[in-house]
């Protein structure tokens, strides 16, 4: 047939012609011809439009969902790719000029290094959520049950609260017990999932850095000759991911508390058999199948992030979805308040309390600002000089000491005639006055007007006021001394406000939260990364002891994924300081699966003494 007669037979008028009722009877179609022509046209079309309609509309919901699924497991992807650099292919010899010479070759490293990133990027992934369950599994039946009724969203609110009510009726004090089971139920089916998901992951990943690093050499040697027997073998270990996680598609119970279904099953395309069988390969054959390990990424990356939307962590909004409310409903009778105040209504309260805050904040800046700091320069480069006259001066102390030692000297010389000598102190003085008051004493009436009472008495009433002057003049000073203390007291509010403020500046330029920021927390961060490489070093060496090489390949990929975590972590203070080439041979040394556990302890020993981004901070040393 040819296409003529097929486009004929499926037009519309064609399919009117099979289906139009055919009478023997000439009459019959006379006399109702245009009845039944209208009603046959009219089925046939709105029919035929119908199924157009339904069949683009499903191939676009269809193409939709793919792209949707494609966009964000990519977006994620180009995202973390500008964020972040991969931890380097282990090959001998590694370096820009090598590496660069292979690429234009035959673009070996391309292909590696985007395996290697697609892995470890949705590894991470992975480990994010992950993380996430594992803490909410580990906490109390109540922090389970908080989390079950309020880190879900509002619809899990109502219906957990109504479900809590009903048990509450139902079955009493045991409902609460029932909640916590099903949080745990609901907590371990996505743990599961996302625990096999990584330990395929994690060896998948483990199998290609071995197998880079077993071909190496030949690698950089002759990568034309030995990229194809690469290629077949990186084939092998597509097939190998695609059935541990494959059965992940079907495993799922019907009873799951995970929304929706999986969408598609994972199936790599494998390399045809024509060209595994050549021993020397041509141009278009390794550019077709570098395309055919593209595509296996791109569906690697799309059924990883399928998966992971359905089983990851709720996000910031839901889980803090009460805070929101709260939060919006605060905005809200806020805001109701404020138009209540404002202009919009004809009030001027709101232009009265700009008004005042201004005036506020001027006086405060004038009090415990300006002024202050005036006062602190005046006291400082002045010192006493521009200060008015205070309470008592020095010359009138000096006055008033040189005439109680005249009285002094006189009243001697005139009691024991004889004269007194110039180096006498005044203490001695003193006690010679003392002694003639208290035999003055004897006969008081007699000697007030007779003797010398009266004049011991003068002179101890100077010698009071002497006393009084020489207190007011230290009193007088140490006011003095104090008023730049009470200039400072003054600057005090300012002065915390500017420090809060330092603080706060300080914090977000150091990013303290994650491993690449420049604070203790940071720091911290860091050293426990390279703690947890050297847990999963040892563990890998124990998992080879025990002769168990899946669980082996799953801990050395995990190790790997730490070891990337870490690369990218000290990468920009190592380079600030000028010790990246060493921590970078350090890192590259503990990813070779051909050093001995030994050696790679002794180098994590070393790294966490001798690098500064990896030593402790100076308070905790």
């Amino acid at each position: 047939m040819d296409d003529h007669q097929t486009a004929t037979r499926h037009s519309p008028e064609a399919t009117v012609a099979e289906t139009a009722p055919i009478h023997d009877d000439d009459h019959t179609i006379q006399d109702e011809p245009n009845q039944g022509v209208t009603k046959t046209l009219t089925s046939v079309y709105s029919n035929y439009l119908l199924n157009i309609l339904a069949s683009s509309s499903s191939n676009f919901i269809g193409k939709l969902s793919f792209l949707s699924r494609r966009t964000r497991a990519l977006s994620y992807f180009s995202i973390f790719r500008r964020r972040r650099a991969c931890l380097p292919l282990p090959l001998p010899s590694y370096s820009p000029e090598s590496s660069l010479v292979v690429k234009e070759a035959s673009g070996v490293y391309d292909v590696l290094e985007d395996i290697i990133e697609h892995v470890l990027i949705n590894l991470h992934n992975v480990r994010k959520h992950l993380h996430f369950w594992q803490c909410r599994a580990e906490g109390s039946d109540s922090r389970k049950l908080y989390f079950m009724m309020f880190e879900r969203g509002p619809m899990a609110f109502i219906d957990g609260t109504v479900k809590l009510l009903r048990q509450c009726m139902t079955e009493g004090p045991t409902s609460m017990h029932r909640v916590s089971q099903s949080a745990s139920v609901y907590m371990s089916e996505r743990l599961a999932v996302l625990t096999e998901l990584r330990r395929a992951l994690a060896t998948f990943l483990a199998e290609v850095y071995m197998e880079v690093d077993k071909c190496g050499e030949a690698l950089v040697k002759d990568p034309e000759k030995s990229f194809p027997s690469l290629l077949i073998t990186l084939n092998g270990f597509f097939s190998n991911l695609e059935a541990s996680i494959g059965h992940l598609h079907a495993a799922r119970q019907t009873d799951s508390s995970v929304d929706g279904s999986y969408s598609f099953p994972l199936v790599f395309e494998t390399l045809p058999e024509v060209n595994q069988e050549g021993s020397q390969w041509t141009g278009c054959e390794i550019k077709d199948a570098i395309n055919l390990v593209n595509k296996n990424l791109q569906k690697l990356d799309s059924y990883i992030s399928d998966i992971v939307a359905k089983h990851q962590k709720p996000k910031k909004v839901t889980q803090y979805w009460v805070r929101y409310t709260c939060g919006a409903v605060g905005l809200s009778v806020c805001s109701m308040w404020l138009i209540k105040h404002s202009r919009l209504v004809g009030s001027p309260d709101i232009d009265n309390w700009i008004r005042e805050a201004k005036e506020s904040t001027v006086s405060f800046f004038s009090d415990h600002v300006e002024q202050p700091l005036l006062s602190i320069r005046d006291e400082l480069f002045d010192t006493f000089r521009k200060r008015h006259k205070g309470v008592m001066e020095v010359e009138e102390v000096q006055l008033t000491a040189k005439s109680l030692h005249r009285m002094l000297m006189a009243f001697t010389e005139q009691t024991k005639g004889q004269k007194v000598p110039e180096n006498a102190s005044e203490q001695e003085l003193l006690e010679i006055v003392m002694n003639r008051y208290e035999k003055e004493l004897m006969h008081p009436i007699q000697n007030l007007l007779s003797g010398e009472l009266a004049r011991g008495l003068l002179i101890q009433v100077q010698k009071l006021k002497l006393d009084i002057e020489t207190a007011m003049l230290e009193l007088d000073q140490i006011l003095k001394a104090n008023e730049i203390n009470f200039a400072v007291l003054a600057a005090l509010p300012a002065f915390f406000l500017s420090l809060l403020l330092l603080m706060v500046v300080r914090a977000w330029f150091k990013r303290d939260t994650k491993a690449e920021g420049k604070g203790r927390i940071a720091r911290r961060q860091r050293r426990l990364l390279l703690v947890e490489v050297e847990k999963r070093i040892m563990q890998y060496q124990t998992f080879i002891d025990q002769g168990l090489e899946k669980e082996s390949q799953c801990m050395f990929g995990l190790m790997l994924c730490s070891l990337d975590r870490l690369f990218h972590a000290v990468q920009g203070h190592a380079e600030a300081t000028g010790e990246w080439q060493c921590l970078k041979q350090d890192i590259l040394d503990l990813g070779k699966p051909g050093i001995q556990t030994t050696y790679k302890l002794v180098v994590t020993s070393r790294m966490e003494r001798v690098y500064e981004c990896l030593l402790p901070s100076l308070k905790q040393q």
